[in-house]
Formats: structure tokens, C-alpha cells, sequence
């Protein structure tokens, strides 16, 4: 059984007047927050108020930058090339680390968005160049990847600190990549069913594939998404039987 493990959330996705997810309640529960940075969803005001939360509960904060698709939420692939791509990471990090400056805090590492970070995970090309945006931004900065894959490798090469993650409400291939939304076994909206599974792959190391046996992963934090009715409830669940498995939850950096 892990010793520690984080717990992170995609928050500050809303936009003008508009909200998504309950900020304010996740960010009592998890320990590092990927905060959206203008592309997929937000805007300074939100990146701004969103940063103050976190930072007023000790929360770490990651940049979540994403493809610049409002009406998609960032969940479709814009077609780019990789030193495009790396340009709008360089932006949309650099957007946010201004903006945690004024709400005193920092911008520790940086987690792709949606179709960017399922396109990082697996195409070698894309995830060498957000490395390489992210070491000439900071090289101090980290990067947060889907376990085993194409953006975990890149961030090594590129002499990064790397953290893996896994997910608590998504369902995964054999291969390694998440089950694309749509597809049966995508999601996992029983939080008592996501946090069974989760304590099962602490113990053994070996995560549930649709598609065929279980595989091996590593993991330094768990993501439950921000966006849906039940983020809240799960997140709060899957804490509670982690903390009852004797699992210290804390963020993967420190404050």
C-alpha cells in the first residue's frame, strides 16, 4: 500500500458569470489543483479568484492549459504542429504565473487539458515540445502526466521533475490510454466503486482494463475531475477510504 498520494481536480473552468464545478467545496478536499488557463475555459478574473482559494487553503497549483476550444471545452484536437503547440502551452502557463503572482501564490507544474493531454500521452512529437515549452518557461517546474506514457518519457528527456497520475472516475485500456468519453466504461460515477478500485491499485499496483487484464501503473496522485454534479461527493469519498486505508494524502510538491 502507497504511503502517500495526491489528490488534484481540473477547477477554475468557468467563464465571465458562467461556473463549472464547485470550486470552493473541492478545494477543502484535494491537495494540488489544475487551474485552467484561458483556452479550454476561464478568464483572468476566474484564474485570479480560483488561484486565492487555492492558495487560502494551502492548495498546490498546477497550469492546465488546453486547445483554445470554448465551445468544445478543450475535449476535441485542433489540428497543430508541435512547435505550435508548445507555443500555446508557453502562453497559456505564462498567463496563469502572472496572474498567481498577483494572488501571491505559484504556478508549480503543468498538466495538459483534455484532447492536449490525451494527444501528449501518446504522440512523442507533441509531448517533447510541451516539455520543452515548460523547461524554458521554469525548468524548476514540474510536469503532471498520465501514468506510462509519451509525456511522462518526454518530461525525463527534457531533465523535468515528473509526477504520474491515475484517475479515480475514468476507465482505462489496456494500453494505458483512458477509455475516450462516449465510449462504455469511459466514466466512473460511483464514488464508492472508484475508491474500491483505487485501494485495489495502491495495494497491488495493477489498474482495471476494459478491454483486457489488469496493468501495471505507477501513480504520485489521483485526479477526479472538477466538472461533474458528483466531483465533490467522489473526491470527498475517495479522501475518506484513502485516509482509512491508512494512505497519507498530501501533494506531490510541497507548498
Amino acid at each position: 500500500m502507497a504511503g502517500s498520494i495526491d489528490l488534484n481536480s481540473d477547477l477554475g473552468e468557468g467563464f465571465g458569470p458562467w461556473t463549472m464545478g464547485d470550486d470552493q467545496n473541492m478545494l477543502e478536499i484535494v491537495t494540488s489543483a489544475n487551474i485552467a488557463c484561458g483556452g479550454h475555459a476561464s478568464d483572468p478574473e476566474t484564474m485570479y479568484q480560483t488561484l486565492r482559494m487555492a492558495r487560502q487553503n494551502n492548495v498546490v497549483v498546477g497550469a492546465h492549459p488546453g486547445y483554445n476550444d470554448r465551445e468544445g471545452f478543450g475535449r476535441r484536437i485542433i489540428p497543430m504542429e508541435p512547435p505550435e503547440i508548445g507555443r500555446l502551452v508557453t502562453a497559456q502557463t505564462g498567463a496563469l504565473t502572472s496572474m498567481a503572482a498577483l494572488a501571491e501564490t505559484k504556478v508549480s507544474y503543468v498538466k495538459p487539458h483534455g484532447a492536449l493531454g490525451n494527444l501528449a500521452a501518446r504522440d512523442a512529437d507533441v509531448a517533447a515540445a510541451i516539455a520543452q515549452a515548460v523547461s524554458k518557461i521554469d525548468p524548476n517546474m514540474a510536469i503532471l502526466a498520465i501514468s506510462g506514457t509519451q509525456l511522462e518519457h518526454a518530461a525525463r528527456r527534457a531533465q523535468l521533475s515528473v509526477y504520474s497520475e491515475i484517475f479515480a472516475d475514468r476507465g482505462y485500456l489496456s494500453s494505458g490510454q483512458l477509455v475516450p468519453r462516449g465510449q462504455n466504461g469511459a466514466m466512473i460515477h460511483d464514488a464508492q466503486e472508484a475508491a474500491q478500485r483505487l485501494i485495489s491499485f495502491l495495494d497491488t499496483g495493477l489498474m482495471p482494463a476494459i478491454d483486457g487484464d489488469p496493468i501495471p501503473l505507477e501513480a504520485h496522485s489521483i485526479c477526479v475531475h472538477g466538472d461533474s454534479e458528483t466531483a465533490v461527493s467522489m473526491a470527498r469519498e475517495v479522501k475518506r477510504y484513502l485516509i482509512e486505508a491508512k494512505v497519507t494524502v498530501e501533494a506531490f510538491i510541497a507548498p
